[in-house]
């Protein structure tokens, strides 16, 4: 219940956390905030309305007119979101901050992971829809595995109902970290007016093309239980506080904000603030939380294991290619400063000489002379160094920080139009990569085939339009092959003779072979069981090329494996047998004798790991099942609260698109991974629908 007001006691402790707050998180130093958060969550709105309320921008730009800082590039303002992380630097009330506006799209979620690292803080930017909240999961399960600060913007308030505090309920459900309610909203009737700020004990209505107006508090009762439970959440990582709530005193002010810094920075609590980025409601509020909470730069440098030293530190967030300026990283200072011209070192003994720093607001760049602890800039032509890469000045550079790589989940072959192309598309792919080191290249030789994998299907569809645009190709994509094989199910003995006179020596091998099912997984064996040298001993393996050169395309038009070929007999020529004669005779003999084994067509089965919020597994069984696989089992996935982890087979001809099903029915945030388990047998219309296309394609 809240207490009745009494005067508190002037403790030394107080003052002395007071000043530790001041000293680690309200200084001057700049500090790198990202905003995170699903697609349609109104991250670059907010970033348009951060930049404006910081004297940055003169005017804000909207998504849906192309003309705002993030979200800068052709590919992201065709499609109305964010492709990759944008950044802009400005000063608010004498403070530097950089903000990274990470995409919103899960399918380009590495770009967030990368910037992790270097990061002070983030906001994660949401909806004020309930069922919408699972969405967040991907973003809150990260930050708090990695105990960075972030606080949570529930955005389009204006828009909001008075189910608000439901949005809040489910907040907690899915973030890891105790969630924090700092703000509660005023409602009118079913619509959201304004809300109050806790830990001020003030209150704002929206005023229609104005500043959000400063009122009294109507509701008093309930902003002081609302306030009370707040402290009671500071309370328990504070047993001062916690003191002065069993002995019913209010704590000070210059208290409760220590407390919230405090517990901020230790990763502790995820505060919730409220507000409107397209209004602009809650946005000074947003960044008075920033400038006085966010830590510094050290508090990252920690989290690195970074020692103290003079040495500048460096950590790579971001490539960029332009057509015509070059190679640009992004990168944040972590300790020490950095001058135009330096020489930094890699860890793989590389150096790299800075060729400007800049600072970013979304594509308009601004040169510096130099970058100090803290500063977030683009590096220019760091030759050899990659995204995620720690630089030093020193030549004993630390050790790196862990990045997550996603795992691939779509897959895209492609192929320059013009075959002269091919070595200009791979260095172009290069490139790409450095870019996005979620795409993964894969030159398939036995499928003759390039391919692109990466985290769905427009994600897949930018990397094409890049390499379009950016490097002058033209490509011809299409769904990727399935490496179908094919085996025998009975076995035969076969001759074969290749016999020809054509003036001077000829040609002439004989052979005499029996061929056996194996069984599956045993690949190709091949035996000598010639007797008496009726196949001269030089010869033999000649015959067991013309062999494996058959294998590669069976009589179903497939690699045929699970095979064992013995030459029994034989004969040859003194003159005219040759390497080539018994190639050719191992050859026909295949040739001629497979068509005799029952041969029969074999798709790869891949063990898939299907990971789903737990109210969607029953229909994730379902998709399963519907693509001929087979179920193993689920169970909690690990680490993940309210999630579970489906087993199961299946063949890969049906995992092309699974990830499309995968997120439809969960909110985007469903994923998989697999491996190549074993080889089954495919028959029936199935398998003829897969032998004819192939002869087609032939």
């Amino acid at each position: 219940m809240p207490w009745e007001m009494k005067r508190p006691p002037r403790l030394a402790a107080l003052a002395y956390r007071v000043m530790e707050a001041v000293v680690t998180n309200g200084g001057k130093g700049p500090r790198t905030v990202a905003l995170v958060g699903p697609y349609g969550s109104g991250k670059t709105t907010l970033l348009e309305s951060i930049l404006f309320a910081a004297g940055a921008i003169q005017r804000k730009g909207a998504v849906a007119q192309k003309n705002t800082v993030g979200d800068a590039s052709a590919e992201a303002r065709a499609r109305q979101m964010g492709v990759e992380v944008n950044c802009a630097t400005a000063r608010y009330l004498d403070q530097s901050f950089t903000f990274l506006d990470c995409p919103g799209s899960i399918e380009f979620l590495q770009d967030t992971l990368n910037v992790l690292p270097g990061i002070d803080a983030a906001v994660v930017v949401c909806e004020p829809e309930p069922a919408k909240m699972q969405m967040l999961k991907p973003y809150l399960k990260r930050l708090s595995d990695r105990r960075i600060p972030h606080m949570l913007f529930v955005n389009k308030l204006d828009k909001a109902d008075a189910g608000l505090r439901e949005v809040l309920e489910a907040l907690r459900e899915v973030s890891d970290t105790p969630l924090l309610v700092r703000q509660i909203p005023i409602v009118d009737g079913s619509t959201v007016t304004g809300f109050v700020d806790l830990a001020l004990e003030r209150a704002w209505v929206f005023k229609p093309g104005a500043a959000p107006q400063l009122v009294d508090i109507d509701d008093k009762d309930t902003e002081k239980a609302e306030r009370f439970a707040m402290l009671e959440k500071l309370a328990d990582y504070d047993e001062h506080l916690m003191e002065e709530l069993l002995s019913d005193i209010e704590p000070p002010r210059d208290e409760v904000f220590a407390d919230l810094t405090r517990e901020f920075a230790d990763g502790l609590i995820v505060p919730a603030l409220l507000g409107s980025a397209e209004t602009n409601a809650g946005v000074e509020r947003l960044l008075k939380a920033l400038r006085h909470e966010v830590p510094q730069v050290g508090a990252a440098a920690k989290r690195m294991s970074l020692e103290a030293g003079g040495d500048a530190v460096v950590q790579v967030l971001k490539t960029f290619h332009s057509t015509h300026g070059g190679k640009l990283s992004l990168a944040r200072v972590m300790a020490g400063s950095l001058k135009d011209g330096a020489v930094l070192h890699t860890a793989s003994g590389g150096d790299a000489r800075v060729g400007g720093i800049f600072a970013l607001k979304g594509e308009a760049q601004t040169k510096l002379s130099e970058a100090h602890a803290g500063d977030t800039v683009a590096l220019a032509r760091l030759e050899g160094v990659a995204t995620g890469d720690l630089l030093s000045s020193n030549k004993r550079v630390p050790a790196a920080p862990a990045i997550e790589h996603l795992t691939p989940v779509y897959r895209l072959a492609i192929e320059a139009a013009d075959r002269k192309d091919e070595v200009k598309l791979t260095a172009a792919i290069a490139k790409l990569r450095e870019e996005d080191p979620s795409l993964v290249f894969d030159q398939n030789a036995e499928l003759q085939e390039m391919a692109l994998e990466g985290q769905g299907e427009i994600h897949l569809k930018v990397a094409v339009e890049r390499l379009e645009s950016k490097y002058g190709l033209k490509l011809n994509t299409h769904r990727p092959r399935v490496p179908y094989k094919e085996t025998i199910k009975r076995g035969t003995t076969q001759h074969g003779r290749h016999k020809r006179q054509s003036g001077g020596h000829g040609q002439f091998g004989d052979v005499i072979i029996e061929i056996k099912p194996l069984p599956r997984g045993s690949d190709f064996v091949f035996l000598d069981q010639v007797k008496g040298g009726v196949v001269p001993r030089q010869w033999i393996p000649s015959v067991e090329k013309g062999v494996v050169e058959y294998l590669k395309s069976g009589p179903l038009g497939f690699p045929v494996v699970d095979v064992s070929v013995a030459l029994i007999d034989g004969s040859y020529h003194a003159v005219d047998s040759s390497d080539a004669a018994f190639q050719t005779a191992g050859r026909i003999a295949m040739q001629e004798g497979m068509p005799n084994c029952a041969p029969v067509l074999l798709e790869p089965i891949m063990h898939v790991r299907i990971h789903v919020p737990s109210d969607a597994t029953a229909k994730a069984n379902q998709v399963v099942s519907s693509r001929r696989g087979q179920l193993m089992g689920f169970d909690a996935r690990d680490g993940w609260k309210g999630w579970d982890t489906v087993e199961a087979q299946m063949p890969q001809s049906e995992l092309a698109d699974l990830i499309i099903d995968l997120r439809s029915l969960t909110q985007g945030v469903g994923t998989f991974e697999m491996r190549f388990d074993h080889l089954a047998e495919l028959s029936g219309k199935l398998a003829d629908q897969v032998v004819n296309a192939r002869k087609a394609a032939a």
